[in-house]
Order: C-alpha cells, then sequence, then structure tokens
C-alpha cells in the first residue's frame, strides 16, 4: 500500500466510510437487504464526488459470500478479490477509450456467459457518455434483454450526453458536488492515518481548492505532503506557494476597491499581486467564487454560513459589510463581467488587460 497515492489508499471499502451521498448509499443498501437487485444503474454527477467507488462497494455487497448484511464482510474470496482487482466477474470499461461498436460488441458476448464464481457478473462502464452512436445503440439492446446473471453500473459526468433510451432502463442516482466541511473531515481522517500535522487553516484552503471533489482533495493533499518533506508538517503558506492559491483576503481588499471605485489601487493591487506571483486566472475564479457568495448572502444571509461555505465567521461579516454597499444589481454585473473575463484572459497577450479593462468598466460607470 506504501506506493498508492492517497485517494487509492484510502478509498472507502464499506458503506459506512463513504462521506456525503447518503440519500444514495441508503437507497442501494436497502436494496441489498430487500434481495431487490436492478439489471442497470445510471451514477451521474461531477467527477471526484465517490461514483466509481461506490459502483465498486454496490458490487461487493452483492457478490459478498457472507450476505448477512448489506455491507461487505472484506474477507471472503469475492470481496478480495474485488479489491485486488483480480475479479473475473468485475469488469470495469473505460468508455473514453473503449467507445466502438466493436468494444459493446465484444461487451455483448461475453455476457451470454455465466459469472465463473459469483452470484452476478457486473460491468461498471465508467464515462459512458461517450459511447459512439453506433454503440450506445448496441447497448440499448443489450439493457433492453440482459441475462439475469448481469447487472450494469453506468457511471457518468455528462448525463445529458446519454441517449434517453439508455437513462429510461436504468436506476437514476444523481451525486452532489461535496461540501467543504465534509472534505476537510476525510482529509482530518487521512492526516491522522498518515501522523501528519497541519496548520489550522491548511486543510480548509485544500478543501476550498478541491472544488468539491474528494479525488483532488485528496491529491493536492498528498502534494502538500511532498512538498513538505522532512518537516511533516503542512503549512498554509506552503500550500499558497505550492498552488498559487489566492488568499481570501486579497479577493476582499481587491473588491473593497471596486466598491468605492478606486481604480488607481484596484491597478496596483493586480499589478502587486502580478509581482508577487499569483496566477490570475486563479485570481479571477476565486473573484467569481467570491462575488458568487456574496450574491447569496445579499439575496438570503441564510445561504452563507462558515460551517457550510468553508470562509471563517470574520470573512462573512466581512462580506456582510460590503454588501451592505452594493444593491443585487451591482454585484450580478460585477459576476457577469468577470465571468466574462475568465474566457478572454487565456487569449490574451496581456494577461492583466481584460481585468484592468473590467475594472475601469465597474469604477467608471454608474449602474
Amino acid at each position: 500500500m506504501a506506493n498508492l497515492v492517497l485517494y487509492r489508499k484510502y478509498r472507502p471499502q464499506s458503506f459506512s466510510e463513504v462521506v456525503g451521498q447518503e440519500h444514495i448509499v441508503r437507497t442501494l443498501t436497502n436494496s441489498i437487504l430487500a434481495k431487490n437487485i436492478s439489471h442497470a444503474y445510471l451514477f451521474s454527477g461531477p467527477r471526484g464526488s465517490g461514483k466509481t467507488t461506490i459502483a465498486r462497494l454496490f458490487a461487493k455487497a452483492i457478490n459478498c459470500e457472507d450476505g448477512s448484511s448489506f455491507e461487505p464482510c472484506n474477507k471472503c474470496s469475492s470481496c478480495l478479490e474485488i479489491m485486488g482487482a483480480k475479479s473475473m466477474d468485475l469488469i470495469e470499461i473505460d468508455a473514453a477509450s473503449h467507445r466502438g461498436v466493436d468494444d459493446v460488441r465484444e461487451l455483448r458476448e461475453g455476457i451470454k456467459f455465466a459469472p465463473i464464481k459469483s452470484k452476478y457478473k457486473i460491468f461498471i462502464i465508467d464515462e459512458c457518455h461517450q459511447l459512439s452512436k453506433d454503440a450506445a445503440n448496441g447497448l440499448l439492446k443489450t439493457l433492453e434483454e440482459p441475462p439475469a446473471h448481469a447487472v450494469f453500473l453506468l457511471a457518468t459526468t455528462e448525463a445529458h450526453k446519454m441517449i434517453a433510451t439508455i437513462t429510461s432502463r436504468c436506476q437514476r442516482f444523481d451525486f452532489r458536488r461535496l461540501k467543504v466541511p465534509e472534505i476537510i473531515k476525510k482529509l482530518e481522517f487521512i492526516s491522522k492515518k498518515e501522523n501528519i500535522k497541519f496548520d489550522p487553516s491548511a486543510l480548509s484552503l485544500i478543501a476550498l481548492n478541491s472544488r468539491g471533489s474528494f479525488r483532488d482533495a485528496e491529491s493536492l493533499l498528498d502534494e502538500c505532503i511532498n512538498f513538505s518533506g522532512n518537516s511533516g508538517t503542512v503549512k498554509t503558506e506552503d500550500i499558497k506557494e505550492l498552488l498559487g492559491v489566492v488568499e481570501v483576503s486579497q479577493v476582499s481588499n481587491f473588491v473593497d476597491f471596486l466598491i468605492f471605485k478606486n481604480t488607481k489601487e484596484a491597478i496596483l493591487s493586480l499589478n502587486s499581486m502580478m509581482d508577487n506571483g499569483v496566477d490570475l486566472p486563479e485570481f479571477t475564479k476565486t473573484l467569481v467564487f467570491y462575488l458568487r457568495q456574496a450574491l447569496l448572502l445579499k439575496i438570503d444571509p441564510d445561504f452563507l454560513n462558515p460551517r457550510t461555505s468553508g470562509f471563517s465567521a470574520e470573512e462573512v461579516a466581512k462580506m456582510k459589510a460590503q454588501t451592505l454597499n452594493l444593491q443585487e444589481r451591482d454585484i450580478q454585473k460585477m459576476l457577469e463581467l468577470f465571468i466574462d473575463v475568465e474566457n478572454k484572459i487565456k487569449y490574451s497577450a496581456l494577461p492583466q488587460l481584460p481585468l484592468e479593462l473590467a475594472i475601469f468598466d465597474i469604477t467608471y460607470k454608474e449602474y
């Protein structure tokens, strides 16, 4: 296990270890207890939200030789083979690289044969929206008349690209983006297991920059641990240096200059951040995120609180004070401008120019 990256090393091996997605876990475990197993499931949601992890857990549970609980025992030969990626009755297919009709034809031929030793022969098809049209139609035929021993688990980040006839033949589960406190809880668990010390704000910073993805958060933590080296402590300053993370205070001060129409200070602030190595696309992304939260706060204070937003109580208080000087329409205009900047900055010869133009628009116009 020593050479495994963190997101693989600490992948949940039982339903009780899954953080978030409680609605999905409850439905699946109830179906296992009732022995009411469908022939096809569609797991849809953002990347890193646990689709493949829960698919493997479900595969283990329904083929577990113990069968006394909805939880896989993780001790029988079936569970151990699946955990070691050695099971002949669990076939995982990446539709991004096996998207052709020949691949589906091969799958259809293989599905006819009974499982070698398990109760079910399980097919996990990842990124299934990338199947070609002919391949998707071939899969549809299989889903219409599957043998009793076959179970399909389809995973996708873009369910809207799936053909409706396939979706209609599956039990669909929509995975939600993970909340910052949920991600922090998992990072704290991993850090204790790895005997890694961390600054109080370090894990919050990693969680905020993972954009709701467990896998991204665990990869960032892995990178930060390596960066910390022999010190054995994950420090907030190290994370900022390594990831080019933009501090909330920098964004908050920048928004102050915009609110009070201080063009000069806004430009100087932008140039200072550039001189200090701040990544402008990352700054713009964080600025859009900040303004969105500010708009939600302006609409209703209950939309934003320190426990769920990832912001500290002081940062929420500062944002609240800023919104007193703005109308919803003002924040909306800022958001529209900086969303446009996000697209333009990628192709600009001078990365700061779209941001500077947006500053002029905001500080010289009266909305």
